[in-house]
């Protein structure tokens, strides 16, 4: 990505709709002087640029360098002031802080009484909704105010608001607690990947359990067991246990179909809840189950009013439903079938460009790549892990790099580049011994395509059974079976020793545990 296009005003500028610029020209225009200001003239120009060129701003005479930081930063101000104003982006936490803004304006101008009766309100729609934060917020304002005020109006005011300032702050500290935890458990997801052995199983599950706050569960409230069910999630995918991340992902998309107001209040976490709950059920290889929730997680998106219209929730929706439709063609070996979907992923990635992140573009690569090796053309595989292999500042997955490059020596050997091969083979080599633990899939892969080389074309088959039966032993393995999921070698061989495509064989492992 060029420094030009993250000119962060620039980029705010070109993610605005239509409807949004034209809000923000209106918004300029309450007062006539401010038609021929400087800042709109600005936000004309970046609006008809392709790409962000200071050169071209200063030479367009609206401003002078020394003046240029301070006018963007001037326009960035009025465009954040222009959206919220928008009807789009007026949801229940933005009105409620709106009138804890204007309870806060009249008790600085002394009208207590006005000030309480907003404030009074706002707590309501904050509680109702779960947004504890605020709520907490507004209870130590009106705790202020009635410190100086004594309405009268109830002789257990002060006891009442301390009681409800005691519960939030309680209710806060269990959901920071949890988040924390969430978000440890994530980020450890995204370094090091699956846990590979028994050592690494007790770290996690250790850590997992050190740090889960003490709480009742019937004392929770919708926010914070969206954060337990979240780590807990999290804690099963970490540790392989697959049963028990599709649990709880349930649990967690349950509650939001439940209370269906939460959904357009928090569209990002019943998004992701139901990708976990997709991811759960394809790693459980429960295909009806797996179908059925992705239809209805697309009719929600694409059929109903209960998702905002806002930029955010169209890049996961875009992620989550085609990460899965892949996962579908994957579940049911019709690789050839599920080829259409790379242009619509591929235009999807264009048009969400600056607003996914590196790691989430390579996973679609990762799976565009099986998908090509699935169909049979590993000319096209080899091209999408090359994007994957090659990109030096990417940091991701250890695990999942580990098996691009397998995938990559396997590609080439089918189609016969050995001169390719060697080279891969080395690096490869040199990559896996840096990971921190290898799957013993990857070692006796490596083991197998090293020695290849001195084997003659009549013996392949041979050796292709050989390897097969060691592999086989690791395919219930706790720790070992993942490597599968990453990379179906066992079908690979199967096709191989029995000279048939390989979706061939896949389909018909789907027909025969079809659930």
């Amino acid at each position: 990505m060029t420094n030009q296009q993250k000119d962060n005003l620039f980029v705010l500028v070109k993610s605005l709709s239509k409807s949004e610029k034209r809000q923000f020209k209106l918004y300029v225009g309450r007062l006539g002087g401010n038609t021929d200001s400087k800042f709109l003239a600005l936000f004309n120009l970046l609006d008809k640029m392709n790409k962000y060129d200071e050169k071209v701003v200063l030479e367009s005479g609206i401003v002078k360098k020394a003046q240029l930081s301070n006018l963007k930063a001037h326009l960035y101000k009025q465009i954040l002031i222009s959206l919220r104003l928008n009807p789009l982006h007026q949801n229940v936490r933005v009105q409620v802080r709106e009138q804890l803004d204007f309870a806060t304006i009249l008790y600085h101008k002394g009208l207590y009484k006005q000030s309480l009766k907003i404030l009074d309100k706002a707590k309501s729609m904050a509680i109702e909704n779960e947004e504890k934060n605020i709520a907490y917020e507004i209870v130590e304002l009106e705790k202020v105010i009635e410190s100086q005020y004594i309405t009268r109006s109830m002789s257990n005011r002060a006891d009442e608001l301390i009681e409800q300032a005691k519960t939030l702050s309680i209710q806060n500290t269990i959901t920071s607690k949890l988040s924390n935890l969430s978000l440890q458990l994530y980020g450890l997801m995204l370094k090091t990947g699956y846990v590979k052995n028994d050592k690494e199983y007790k770290q996690i599950t250790k850590y997992f359990y050190d740090r889960m706050p003490d709480f009742k569960h019937e004392d929770l409230g919708f926010r914070e067991k969206l954060w337990l069910y979240k780590s807990y999630v999290w804690y099963s995918f970490l540790v392989q246990d697959f049963l028990s991340g599709y649990k709880y992902a349930s649990k967690w998309i349950n509650m939001f179909y439940k209370t269906e107001g939460m959904i357009s209040l928090n569209p990002v976490f019943f998004l992701k809840g139901n990708h976990y709950l997709l991811e759960s059920l394809f790693y459980l290889k429960y295909h009806s189950k797996f179908k059925k929730t992705l239809e209805k997680l697309e009719n929600i998106i694409y059929s109903s009013n209960l998702l905002p219209n806002e930029d955010n929730v169209s890049v996961l929706s875009f992620m989550y439903v085609y990460n899965n439709k892949l996962n579908l063609h994957f579940l049911e070996g019709s690789f050839k079938e599920g080829l259409p979907l790379v242009d619509e992923i591929l235009k999807g990635i264009k048009l969400y460009n600056d607003r996914i992140d590196e790691h989430h573009i390579m996973v679609f690569y990762y799976k565009i790549a099986c998908m090509y090796f699935g169909a049979g053309d590993c000319k096209k595989c080899i091209e999408y892990l090359d994007k994957i292999i090659e990109n030096k500042s990417l940091q991701m997955r250890e695990d999942l790099m580990g098996f691009s490059r397998i995938l990559s020596l396997v590609a080439h050997y089918e189609i016969g580049l050995d001169y390719h091969l060697e080279v891969q083979l080395k690096s490869t080599y040199k990559f896996l011994l840096k990971m921190n633990d290898l799957y013993a899939v990857q070692k006796e892969m490596i083991k197998f395509l090293r020695n290849i080389g001195n084997v003659y074309p009549h013996q392949f088959k041979d050796e292709f059974k050989k390897l097969h039966a060691r592999l086989k032993k690791y395919e219930d393995d706790p720790y070992e079976r993942r490597a599968f999921l990453y990379l179906d070698i066992i079908s690979w061989l199967e096709s191989k020793i029995e000279n048939r495509p390989i979706d061939e064989i896949i389909s018909e492992k789907f027909e025969a545990i079809k659930r």
